[in-house]
């Protein structure tokens, strides 16, 4: 039954005042629910509590100034049990089996798809539906929430991946920006460690630069992929096959600058980056084997 009809049914059920006591109820059991970390009867509760606390809401203020009082009382409560219910969803997800992750935050977004408290659970969330064998939902899901957390790290990252996996240069390039500018901007969350949002904001803006700096070089914008690249260096060493292309791409694009400002520190550098590019097991190796070679004898051509 829609949240619409919930409420009639709740408002033909009789006086507001009474609706305000069974929300009260609701309340009380569903706290209890929440510290017996009992998911299945917190899901149940939140679907009973949020039809009562919109009803009470959706009052019309009263007529008489003496029962005003009362009113704006009921209202404010009943904006703090809902959003305890919000919390309470998000609360019995985490930690929990990955199915009971996917059915409890599916439940927030439908009720209330802008809740602060989707902030932080779209990350276990869209890693449960991954584990769920729900994969293929993950992008639709994540750009459809993108559109009330626009500066959502989790989400930018999952979007960006999927346009590169796609070959959507555009929208990856897009993405991997406003990843970065979302991390370098953000502070850490509360209740997470400084060791995890350290991994976690690395891990990101890793992603972030090397995406950004392999489609400027692919592109030829040299100056764009050296910033970006020397970004993500330090930032995805253990990853070798996000490493290798860096390198190759850095040498591309720092050979090309060297070049044009007839810099032969800077040709050499490219050599470097094109020689270590060579110790590795990529596609890369055999070009940056030549590219390297190529390099030095420029080089070696300059004053």
């Amino acid at each position: 039954m829609r949240l619409s009809a919930l409420v009639a049914v709740v408002l033909l059920a009789g006086p507001v005042v009474a609706v305000a006591d069974t929300l009260e109820d609701k309340f009380q059991s569903l706290k209890v629910a929440v510290a017996n970390r009992n998911a299945a009867q917190v899901k149940e509760l939140v679907q009973e509590v949020f039809p009562l606390a919109t009803a009470i809401m959706c009052e019309d203020p009263p007529q008489n100034p003496d029962e005003k009082e009362a009113w704006v009382q009921r209202v404010a409560n009943a904006k703090s049990v809902g959003l305890y219910a919000e919390y309470a969803l998000v609360t019995a997800a985490i930690g929990s089996p990955a199915a009971t992750v996917v059915n409890l935050i599916s439940t927030l977004e439908e009720e209330n798809p802008k809740s602060q408290y989707l902030e932080a659970a779209y990350g276990p969330y869209l890693v449960a539906l991954n584990q769920t064998g729900a994969a293929a939902k993950v992008p639709v899901i994540a750009e459809k929430a993108l559109a009330y957390f626009p500066e959502n790290e989790d989400l930018l990252l999952v979007l960006a991946d999927t346009a590169v996996n796609h070959a959507q240069p555009d929208r990856a390039l897009t993405y991997a920006n406003r990843l970065v500018a979302a991390l370098i901007k953000h502070p850490k969350p509360e209740g997470v460690s400084a060791t995890e949002w350290d991994r976690k904001r690395n891990a990101g803006l890793g992603r972030g630069y090397w995406i950004s700096g392999v489609i400027d070089g692919q592109r030829n914008q040299y100056v764009a992929a050296d910033k970006n690249l020397r970004a993500a260096l330090p930032l995805v060493q253990g990853n070798e096959p996000m490493l290798a292309a860096a390198l190759f791409y850095l040498g591309m694009a720092n050979y090309q600058l060297g070049k044009m400002t007839l810099n032969k520190a800077r040709v050499l550098e490219a050599a470097r980056f094109s020689q270590q590019c060579t110790t590795m097991n990529s596609a890369f190796a055999d070009q940056a084997r030549h590219n390297a070679i190529v390099m030095k004898t420029e080089a070696d051509r300059m004053r």
